[in-house]
C-alpha cells in the first residue's frame, strides 16, 4: 500500500495531467530506464497476475459447484469435477480462459480494467460489510482468528462504493444489480442457508437493544412529548374470532404499537410450551404478512393471573404499554365479567381500558367510525378522538370517514355546542364539524338508546364509558347491542394531550 500511494505521488508530481491521461507509459519516461525496467516490470506483473487468477479462479468455481451453488445436478457434476492424476479443475479451468479470452478480445485495456475493477471493489466492500455488521451484531458465533476494528471495516466499505462509482457510475450500478441478482438467486435456490438473514438480524438486536437502553434513560424527560397508543391484549379465543387482533393491527399500523398474547390454558410444563409453540405458528401463518402486531403466547392456569403477567411485560417498541384490550363476545356475559372482573387490575397500573364488543356482523367500511362523544364524560374524548385517527389512517378504511354525535344537554346547547366549535378549531382536532351531529339527551333518553337508533350502520362504534358503569351497571352499557357492529368502550385515567 506504501509502495502504491508512492507511486501516485511521485507521477502526480513528476508529469502533467495530460501525460497521465494520454501516455500509457508515462513512467516509463519518469524512471530511471524506465523503458527497459518499466516494460520488464510490467511484463512480470501481467504474468503473475495472469497466473494467480488462473490458479485461483477456477478453484473458486469449482468450490461453488461443490457446494451445489447452480441450480443445475449435471452443471455442478461437470464444474467440479478434477482431473484422477493430480485433482486440476480441469473443467473449470477451461471456462475460466473462455470468460478471460472474452475480456481480451474486448481489446481496450481501459473498459477491461473498469469492468474488472468492478468486481474486485464488489469483494472488498462485500467483505469489509459482512465484517462491519459482524462486529456491530456482536453474535457469540462470530470469533475471527484475525481481529479488526469495526470502524475501519465500516470505512472500508465506504470507500469500495466510492472508488466504484469514481471509476464509472454505469458499471457500477450494474455490478450492483448484478450482485442483488446474483444473491436472490442463490437466496431462492437455497432457502434452508441463513445468508446474511442472520447478520442483519443480529444487527438489528443490537441495534434495537441499544434502542430500548435509550428510551428507557430517556422516558419521562422532554424528549418523548408526543403520546401514542401502546396496547396489550390476552385472549384464549384467537382462532374462534379475529376481531381483538383485527383491531390491534388498525392501531399499530401507522402511529402506535400493539403486542397481542395468546393464552394457553395450564401450568407452564413441557406439553404447554409445546403447545403454545405449535398455536403461535398457526397464528402467524393465518396473519400473514400484513399484520402491523407483535403477536406471542402466554401460559396461565386463569385469565386474572395471565392480566397480571401481561400488564408487567415491557412494551415491543421500548415504550411502556399504556392502554390494555378486553375482548368479548358481545352479549356474552361470562365472557363480559372476566374482563369487568378484571378491570380493577388494570386500572390500579394507571392503564388506559378498552373493551371491545365483538360481533359476527361483517364489517360495512363505508359506514365509517361513528364517535360518540358525551359532555359528562370529558376524561375519555381525546383518548377517543385520537384513537378514531388512528384506526382511519389504516388502509382498510381508506374510503371512510370518522361521524361525530355530540350529546349535549338541552340547557347548555348553545353555549357547549360553541365552545365544542372553537376547541375543535383551535386545537387541530381531527374531527370534520361537517360530519358532526349534535345532539340533546333529556333525563328520559339513554346514550345506548342514541347509539342504536343512530349508528346501525357504522363500521365501528367508539364510546366513552366511566368506572362507575364498569363496576356496577355493566348491562346497561355492555349488553342487547345485537344489531350495531363491533363497539370500542374507552375508559380513559386521564387527559391525554393532543399536540
Amino acid at each position: 500500500m506504501v509502495v502504491y500511494i508512492l507511486i501516485a505521488w511521485k507521477m502526480a508530481s513528476s508529469a502533467s495531467i495530460d501525460e497521465l491521461i494520454n501516455n500509457q507509459f508515462v513512467m516509463g519516461n519518469i524512471a530511471i530506464g524506465g523503458a527497459i525496467i518499466i516494460t520488464i516490470g510490467l511484463a512480470a506483473s501481467t504474468i503473475s497476475s495472469a497466473l494467480g487468477s488462473v490458479m485461483v479462479a477456477p478453484r473458486t468455481l469449482q468450490a461453488l459447484s461443490k457446494d451445489k451453488i447452480f441450480t443445475s445436478k449435471k452443471l455442478n457434476r461437470l464444474l467440479a469435477k478434477e482431473r484422477e492424476k493430480d485433482n486440476e479443475p480441469i473443467n473449470a479451468s477451461i471456462i475460466t480462459c473462455i470468460i478471460a479470452l472474452f475480456f481480451v478480445i474486448l481489446g481496450d485495456i481501459n473498459a477491461v480494467a473498469e469492468i474488472i475493477s468492478m468486481f474486485f471493489m464488489l469483494t472488498y466492500g462485500s467483505l469489509c460489510l459482512i465484517s462491519f455488521l459482524n462486529h456491530f451484531g456482536s453474535s457469540p458465533s462470530y470469533r475471527p482468528e484475525f481481529k479488526s476494528k469495526w470502524l475501519l471495516s465500516l470505512i472500508g466499505f465506504i470507500i469500495s462504493v466510492w472508488v466504484m462509482f469514481k471509476i464509472n457510475t454505469i458499471y457500477a450500478l450494474a455490478s450492483f444489480s448484478l450482485l442483488i441478482i446474483v444473491y436472490v438467486y442463490i437466496n431462492f435456490i437455497h432457502k434452508e442457508r441463513k445468508g446474511l438473514a442472520s447478520i442483519f438480524v443480529n444487527t438489528v438486536f443490537q441495534l434495537n437493544s441499544k434502542l430500548h437502553l435509550f428510551i428507557q434513560r430517556k422516558t419521562g424527560s422532554s424528549v418523548f412529548t408526543d403520546w401514542r397508543p401502546s396496547i396489550i391484549c390476552v385472549s384464549k379465543h384467537t382462532f374462534e374470532r379475529k376481531n381483538a387482533l383485527r383491531l390491534l393491527n388498525w392501531l399499530g399500523h401507522s402511529y402506535g404499537f400493539a403486542t397481542y398474547l395468546h393464552k394457553v390454558e395450564g401450568y407452564y410444563s413441557q406439553a404447554t410450551t409445546q403447545k403454545a409453540d405449535k398455536e403461535l405458528k398457526e397464528i402467524l401463518t393465518e396473519v400473514g404478512e400484513d399484520n402491523s402486531v407483535f403477536i406471542d403466547t402466554i401460559i396461565s392456569p386463569s385469565y386474572t393471573s395471565a392480566i397480571a403477567q401481561a400488564i408487567q411485560t415491557p412494551g415491543v417498541s421500548g415504550l411502556e404499554n399504556n392502554i390494555v384490550l378486553f375482548e368479548y363476545k358481545k352479549n356474552d356475559e361470562t365472557e363480559l365479567k372476566k374482563a369487568i372482573d378484571n378491570f380493577n387490575l388494570v386500572k390500579a397500573g394507571k392503564f388506559d381500558v378498552l373493551f371491545l364488543a365483538s360481533g359476527s356482523k361483517k364489517i360495512n367500511y363505508s359506514g365509517g367510525i361513528h364517535l360518540w362523544i358525551d359532555i359528562t364524560d370529558d376524561i375519555n374524548i381525546n383518548l377517543m378522538i385520537m384513537l378514531s385517527f388512528i384506526i382511519l389512517n389504516h388502509k382498510d378504511w381508506k374510503k371512510a370517514n370518522i361521524k361525530t354525535f355530540v350529546i349535549i344537554k338541552p340547557e347548555e346547547e348553545n353555549t357547549f355546542k360553541q365552545e365544542f366549535i372553537e376547541m375543535v378549531q383551535s386545537g387541530r382536532i381531527p374531527i370534520n364539524l361537517k360530519n358532526t351531529t349534535f345532539l340533546t339527551k333529556d333525563e328520559q333518553t339513554s346514550t345506548k338508546s342514541l347509539i342504536m337508533s343512530n349508528s346501525k350502520e357504522a363500521g365501528l362504534v367508539i364510546s366513552g364509558i366511566n368506572a362507575e358503569i364498569i363496576n356496577h351497571d355493566e348491562h346497561s352499557a355492555f349488553l342487547d347491542c345485537d344489531e350495531l357492529g363491533d363497539i370500542l368502550h374507552v375508559y380513559s385515567q386521564s387527559r391525554i394531550p393532543i399536540e
